[in-house]
């Protein structure tokens, strides 16, 4: 299956399938906040719409990167997300990177939005639905975020079968800038084990499916054998 790899900026025309990467954190956490019994995830384009869709919708909750701030009810860490109790609950999420990239390929006919801890499900979605060529998304630093292309290499290599070792590619994503970034403690709403709890590999049996639904761009999990 054809593949190739994109910035954000470098979006033109509307692909066909398109995987959204971000790896630390946006797409590890939406993955931790399903197994937190999140029924589903609604993508905003800013922190006033995501209030706004909290203040509409009863029960909803909502959640940003950085530090806590009024009205959001949880920051985008694993390590601090993975304790909270979700069930049946709808999380809208606005981030710096993963977001952004979800939404600009909202029109596409299939949108996936992956990280380490879905690649393996995320590889085998593609496979059986032989789709055709995917472009993956690389939503850090422009499209130049390792930690980011090493995911979607490593999607990409095991979309086409056989095994495949995720040690290199998990390397690069733990050297990386955001890693450093987040170990060093740089980034608001951090909690210590976000970078190894990034890089679990296939931690969760599910690949993460985002459409249309009305006008809300909604990501749901879905089972993959």
């Amino acid at each position: 299956m054809d593949h190739h790899f994109v910035g954000i900026p470098e979006l033109t025309g509307v692909p066909r399938v398109a995987v959204v990467i971000d790896v630390m954190r946006a797409f590890t956490v939406a993955a931790w906040a399903f197994s937190r019994g999140v029924e589903k995830i609604v993508l905003a384009s800013t922190e006033s719409e995501a209030l706004a869709l909290k203040e509409s919708h009863s029960g909803w909750l909502a959640l940003k990167d950085g530090a806590p701030a009024a009205g959001f009810d949880a920051v985008n860490s694993p390590g601090l997300l993975r304790s909270c109790e979700f069930t049946g609950r709808t999380l809208v999420q606005k981030t710096t990177a993963g977001t952004v990239g979800a939404l600009a390929v909202a029109n596409a006919p299939m949108v996936l939005c992956a990280s380490f801890v879905v690649a393996g499900p995320t590889a085998r979605f593609l496979q059986n639905r032989d789709s055709g060529p995917v472009t993956f998304v690389v939503t850090g630093e422009e499209g130049r975020a390792d930690e980011d292309l090493a995911c979607a290499e490593y999607i990409g290599r095991s979309m086409a079968g056989g095994d495949v070792e995720a040690a290199p590619y998990l390397h690069r994503a733990r050297t990386s800038r955001a890693a450093a970034d987040l170990t060093a403690g740089l980034r608001s709403g951090y909690h210590p084990d976000d970078v190894d709890l990034c890089l679990e590999i296939d931690r969760f049996p599910f690949a993460m499916v985002a459409r249309q639904e009305e006008s809300l761009m909604v990501l749901r999990p879905v089972a993959v054998p």
